[in-house]
């Protein structure tokens, strides 16, 4: 490869690495051109899987300010890099792979921490965003201004928060039972619901305690 064309591929990929709310490593030995195009359409316009040069990439992440990846580029390596929902782009990236068996994921990087193939399939375990944001909307009157605040936050930063949200209303029943449908707005919340997503707010809408953090560390860690 040229010197030239070098340059202008670890630039482009810096550019992603910046410009991402999250990236899925993959091995794609063995997938033919076709299966790639199918891939490519079945992730849709806001993540950009392309075939990387692991040399090239371990550069390109540096010079975004990405650490951590060297383990990961080894053998040959695609990238998918998300610029919409991230649990949306796992969850097709996972449901290709049970298709075709040749795209192995390898991990990842989200919110500056490194993923691992179990981390990536976490995240395609949960609900996504929007899904979630709505059973938040319906069951959140009273928390009006954190809900706010929660809908304007980057993807990056609540894709694995609002699992920490899932999981609270999905561990009292009562609650899941109890909470409004999203058009009832005039309906009062039932106290077991609001408590739930009362708690659950307090821990994944951003603040200025930086609460939305912890509830991501939390879910990582988890």
């Amino acid at each position: 490869m040229a010197k030239a064309t070098k340059v202008t591929a670890v630039t482009e990929l810096a550019e992603h690495f910046r410009t991402s709310s999250a990236a899925v490593l993959t091995e794609y030995r063995g997938l033919s051109v076709a299966q790639l195009k199918e891939l490519r359409r079945a992730l849709g316009p806001t993540v950009t899987f392309t075939v990387v040069k692991n040399t090239l990439t371990k550069i390109a992440a540096k010079d975004a300010g990405v650490t951590g990846l060297d383990d990961l580029l080894a053998g040959p390596s695609a990238i998918a890099f998300v610029k919409g929902d991230a649990v949306d782009a796992a969850k097709s990236i996972r449901g290709f792979a049970k298709e075709n068996a040749a795209l192995v994921v390898k991990g990842g990087f989200m919110d500056g921490k490194v993923l691992s193939a179990a981390d990536v399939q976490k995240i395609a375990d949960l609900e996504s965003r929007e899904v979630l944001l709505s059973k938040l909307a319906g069951a959140m009157k009273a928390k009006q201004s954190q809900a706010a605040a929660l809908f304007a936050a980057p993807l990056a930063k609540t894709a694995r928060a609002l699992g920490a949200l899932q999981t609270k209303l999905e561990s009292d029943p009562s609650a899941q039972a109890a909470a409004p449908a999203p058009v009832a707005e005039e309906a009062p919340a039932a106290p077991a619901a609001d408590e739930a997503v009362e708690a659950a707010v307090e821990e994944v809408a951003p603040t200025e305690t930086d609460a939305a953090e912890a509830a991501v560390e939390e879910t990582t860690e988890g």
